[in-house]
């Protein structure tokens, strides 16, 4: 099979012929035919994720046919058109995943190939509404927004919800489940197109993040303060989300691309009563209830491009240059 293989740190993802898995005992193999990026496959390119290894096979989301069963494997699933659960071993506390948890993509061989093979639970049946490359660009980042919104922050109708850097795949589903789940949704970003393409999605306003008085801007706009901030960049910005939460809120990172937080006012937290929440992918619940949400609201994820499985690299460097808008997408034909 054709796959786009990463050799080592800092090199390109090369188009080459590998051999096609095979299924073992309770596993499937998918013909994939999508597969999206996350900014995990960038971090490994750049030698910045833990547990590296070369040469390896990456990409989390994917969404194919499965085309062979490993033995035990459930018979109906053959030609079935599925989408694949990139979370392995999350363990047996629904609180915070083992330490044996994995995400396809390494050190387990990813979806960036014209096969994989994956445990049979792992795959779902495609969302009847979406296409392979719009549910491709679901899995880790559509859990992910989920996990934080509802499993963690409790994420009730009414609320007004703070969604930072608009732009990547989580962030634009997090948006979309938000408003969909009934949330008054304010956002920001340093980009004004990218500010009113989430205000055409349902975004009430935004703020470019640069602007030094942008916190409280939006608290202006929104009519009062947030009672849920979902943020992946941490570092200083962090003492504008304590001013920006409502007293009781709940400000729940996924992310910490900005870096550690430094000096933090421990009255603003624990005066407002506020509560400091981590949250990354999520478990197998999570994702069978992200499906249902999906296909309750018709939700369609933004794609913002899709390349030929043989312009991964280009697709990388977009997505390590920061200026999409929703998931990028290889498709995979064959």
């Amino acid at each position: 099979m054709q796959a786009l293989q990463l050799d080592g740190i800092k090199q390109p993802l090369v188009l080459t012929e590998v051999a096609t898995p095979a299924p073992g005992p309770g596993e499937v193999l998918v013909r994939l035919r999508a597969a999206a990026l996350n900014h995990r496959d960038v971090w490994i390119q750049k030698g910045q994720y833990a547990g590296l290894k070369f040469p390896s096979i990456l990409g989390s989301d994917g969404a194919g046919v499965v085309a062979a069963l490993g033995e035990g494997a459930d018979a109906t699933l053959l030609g079935q058109s599925v989408l694949i659960n990139p979370g392995q071993n999350w363990g047996d506390n629904p609180k915070a995943q083992a330490k044996s948890f994995t995400i396809l993509g390494l050190p387990h061989q990813g979806t960036f190939a014209e096969y994989v093979r994956v445990p049979a639970e792992k795959v779902h049946p495609l969302p009847a509404h979406l296409s392979f490359e719009q549910a491709a660009a679901l899995p880790l980042g559509g859990v992910t927004a989920y996990r934080t919104l509802f499993t963690r922050a409790g994420l009730q109708a009414g609320e007004k919800v703070l969604i930072t850097g608009v732009g990547g795949g989580v962030a634009i589903l997090t948006l979309q489940m938000a408003v969909a789940a009934g949330a008054e949704v304010w956002v920001t970003s340093g980009s004004a197109d990218k500010l009113a393409r989430a205000q055409a999605l349902g975004a009430r306003g935004g703020a470019n993040y640069t602007d030094d008085s942008w916190a409280a801007d939006l608290v202006r706009q929104a009519g009062g303060h947030f009672d849920v901030i979902v943020d992946s960049a941490a570092g200083s910005g962090f003492g504008a989300l304590l001013d920006a939460a409502a007293p009781g809120g709940r400000i729940v990172f996924y992310g910490g691309t900005l870096g550690p937080i430094p000096q933090v006012p421990p009255a603003k937290i624990f005066w407002k009563q506020l509560s400091i929440l981590g949250s990354t992918m999520g478990t197998d619940e999570d994702f069978a209830a992200l499906l249902r949400f999906v296909a309750e609201h018709r939700l369609v994820p933004i794609v913002d491009e899709v390349f030929p499985l043989a312009e991964g690299e280009a697709a990388m460097r977009r997505l390590a240059e920061g200026q999409q808008f929703g998931k990028i997408v290889l498709r995979i034909e064959g």
